[in-house]
């Protein structure tokens, strides 16, 4: 399927990270609300920690980690979420 056709369909092909399947991490929360609270902590965490500082890249990490887990959590919903 062309990527202009996809588009028109609807089609949608999983997110993928340097070529590879995005990888949810189940060791975190199953509860998207306990999820939007580590969320809120890593940004904070982020937005004090010095650009390119150790910690400012876990936070960074952390975030992706979490937002594919809300967005597998609201894949299963029915009706999916989004």
């Amino acid at each position: 399927m062309a990527k202009q056709d996809q588009h028109q369909s609807g089609g949608h092909k999983a997110a993928k990270a340097h070529g590879q399947p995005t990888k949810v991490d189940t060791s975190l929360p199953a509860s998207r609300a306990e999820l939007l609270e580590r969320h809120t902590d890593a940004r904070r965490r982020r937005n004090e920690a010095p650009l390119g500082s150790d910690v400012h890249r876990a936070a960074v990490d952390e975030i992706g980690r979490i937002e594919i887990r809300i967005a597998a959590i609201e894949r299963a919903m029915t009706p999916p979420k989004g």
